[in-house]
């Protein structure tokens, strides 16, 4: 990797970076320009994000690019480092950004004040909190997604979402002030942040610093089980997500996954082998199930389509984290595949839901019913239409509805049931064809991920009746192509990983053998060349790469 290429690393902090900063010095008025800019972007951004993969997958898994920050080595000075797992979720991220941005252009980002630049800040912080290799600058990241985050949220105004608003800002306030505990009682036990030389470090630890570094890692956890929803730690986000406005809680649906993405880093390089190695495993195992609980709980409860995608968040999160606890590649490379799946899926059902709530009109539909059943329907003034079932919009709709509920339900064919099964056939297949008895903790997630299926069917059903089908008389909603469009998109993208569901799974399962296997990792960090310094016997270094 050299010339340009070295640059790509720091290129998804960049350019979000530089256009949510020139998007200050324009106007509110200037809504085309601040569009425009905010669009090249994220389309940017998607093209760095890209490249960035496929220079990941290219070196079969022994990829790991370092750019050095003021070109000082580690672990004195930042670094930035992608791997297979952190360039998954900088595509995610981008691809996800994109019919968000685009679905928000038809009326939302008019809504109030610097949204646009909101948006790329919260993409900044996304983005740095995927690429960084030490534990203070994911708190830098962290704090610059939740700011951006704050204002995201409140976006749009009424009562409704200033109360959430002000309910999610004390949250993770306390978050914060969490990962700064965790974060200096681990820099006091091992005298390092970053994350590679941590890994080194801490089988020298012993005695009470061990004590006090498994300590600060157990407060950075909850900080991060808060940020993934886990049960009883969610009890912001089902309101949080269902007052957002549907293009923010698209967005908001990766923030979750930022969540996931440490726990699941830290715990395979710096807590998967030595003394402490496993450690909180078991708090990831059956708090995942009880997130999952919890959640299956509140899809069958919800009545409004918001929360009904709020709880659909915390079962994925649940399941995400049930899986990573129980420590088995085969099932967390089916994880990562699953991952993908409900992010995109529950991003397209937010945006579907504000689409399909415009046509509902209950007090028509409750006037309509009692006038027939009374006999007072003027059956002569009504036109019958030969040949016309339903309009064309609703019938778009009521498909795109329809996919959303095979996808969260995981029933075949799509993405959902292609993750779904390579979870289950990773939990029992491994076990079946080793020598010992399943666990009864592999039978529980079994049971609870077919289970919140089940669930998500019914409620989905449900819902689908009472929107598409039980109303007499409704209005068709007024629905632009540039609103309907990004929710197709995110669909058709499910579709595509259910085409390409085999070298998805190839690459996730070779993502999972390079985590399990951290030393290129660690000495790419330790190893990496400063700028203009010769290697002994070698040329000089390129670029802090």
């Amino acid at each position: 990797m050299s010339g340009w290429q070295q640059h790509l690393i720091i290129a998804p902090i960049i350019i979000p970076l530089v256009a949510g900063a020139l998007l200050l010095f324009f106007d509110e008025r200037q809504r085309v320009v601040k569009a425009m800019v905010s669009v090249v972007s994220c389309l940017a951004l998607a093209a760095v994000a890209i490249s960035l993969f496929r220079l990941a997958s290219s070196e079969a898994g022994s990829f790991e690019g370092v750019y050095l920050l003021g070109n000082w080595p580690a672990p004195f000075g930042i670094v930035l480092v992608v791997d297979r797992l952190s360039a998954l979720m900088l595509v995610l991220a981008s691809i996800l950004s994109i019919p968000t941005l685009v679905y928000a252009l038809a009326r939302w980002h008019t809504a109030g004040a610097h949204f646009h630049s909101l948006f790329q800040f919260l993409l900044m912080g996304l983005n740095g909190a995927f690429l960084t290799g030490d534990l203070f600058n994911l708190f830098v990241f962290f704090e610059v997604m939740l700011a951006a985050s704050y204002g995201l949220l409140m976006h749009g105004s009424g009562s409704m979402r200033v109360k959430a608003g002000l309910h999610y800002i004390a949250v993770n306030l306390a978050a914060a002030l969490c990962f700064l505990i965790g974060v200096s009682a681990i820099y006091g036990s091992a005298g390092t942040l970053n994350m590679a030389d941590l890994a080194v470090r801490i089988g020298e630890i012993e005695g009470e610093r061990r004590m006090l570094l498994e300590a600060g890692a157990g407060i950075l956890g909850v900080v991060f089980l808060i940020k993934a929803g886990m049960w009883p730690l969610n009890f912001w986000l089902p309101g949080a997500y269902s007052a957002a406005t549907a293009p923010v809680a698209a967005i908001f649906a990766i923030m979750s996954k930022v969540g996931i993405y440490v726990i699941l880093r830290l715990s395979l390089l710096v807590f998967g082998q030595g003394a402490s190695a496993g450690l909180g495993l078991n708090v990831l195992l059956y708090g995942g199930m009880a997130t999952v609980a919890f959640g299956t709980i509140g899809v069958l409860a919800s009545q409004a389509l918001g929360r009904l995608a709020s709880y659909s968040v915390l079962v994925s999160s649940g399941t995400l984290l049930a899986v990573l606890g129980l420590s088995n590649g085969e099932v967390t490379a089916g994880a990562l595949f699953y991952m993908v799946s409900s992010t995109l899926t529950i991003a397209a059902f937010f945006l579907l839901i504000e689409l399909v709530e415009r046509g509902q009109d209950a007090g028509a539909s409750v006037l309509a019913v009692t006038m027939e059943a009374y006999g007072d329907a003027d059956d002569e003034d009504q036109e019958v239409e030969v040949g016309v079932t339903m309009p064309g919009t609703i019938a778009v709709l009521g498909t795109c509805f329809a996919a959303c509920g095979i996808l969260l339900s995981g029933l075949p064919p799509l993405s959902g049931f292609v993750a779904k099964f390579a979870m289950l056939s990773g939990m029992i297949g491994t076990n079946v064809q080793g020598e010992g008895p399943i666990p009864a903790s592999v039978w529980w997630i079994v049971a609870l991920l077919i289970l919140s299926g089940l669930a998500a069917l019914i409620s989905m059903t449900r819902a689908g009746i009472r929107t598409f089908w039980a109303s007499m008389e409704g209005t068709v909603p007024r629905v632009l192509v540039m609103e309907m469009a990004p929710v197709m998109l995110l669909i058709a993208l499910t579709l595509a990983l259910t085409i390409k569901a085999g070298p998805a799974m190839s690459y996730m399962e070779e993502t999972v053998r390079t985590l399990q296997q951290p030393a290129s990792y660690i000495d790419a960090v330790v190893n990496a060349r400063r700028a203009g310094v010769a290697e002994p016997g070698g040329p000089d270094g390129g670029g802090g790469i």
